[in-house]
């Protein structure tokens, strides 16, 4: 993980998976327009996946 894409994912989760499909992206969304703490965990377990 870089350590810019978990400050991206801290500011703005959904631009921090952007990388990772569309998919993601929209999850992450949903979850930051839920609550930013949700998004921001969300973001960075599908950063930290080692399969995408």
């Amino acid at each position: 993980m870089n350590i810019w894409r978990v400050l991206l994912a801290i500011l703005f989760p959904p631009l921090a998976v952007i990388g990772k499909g569309c998919g993601s992206v929209i999850i992450v969304f949903i979850l930051t327009v839920c609550g930013w703490v949700p998004g921001v965990i969300a973001a960075l377990i599908i950063l930290n996946n080692p399969k995408r």
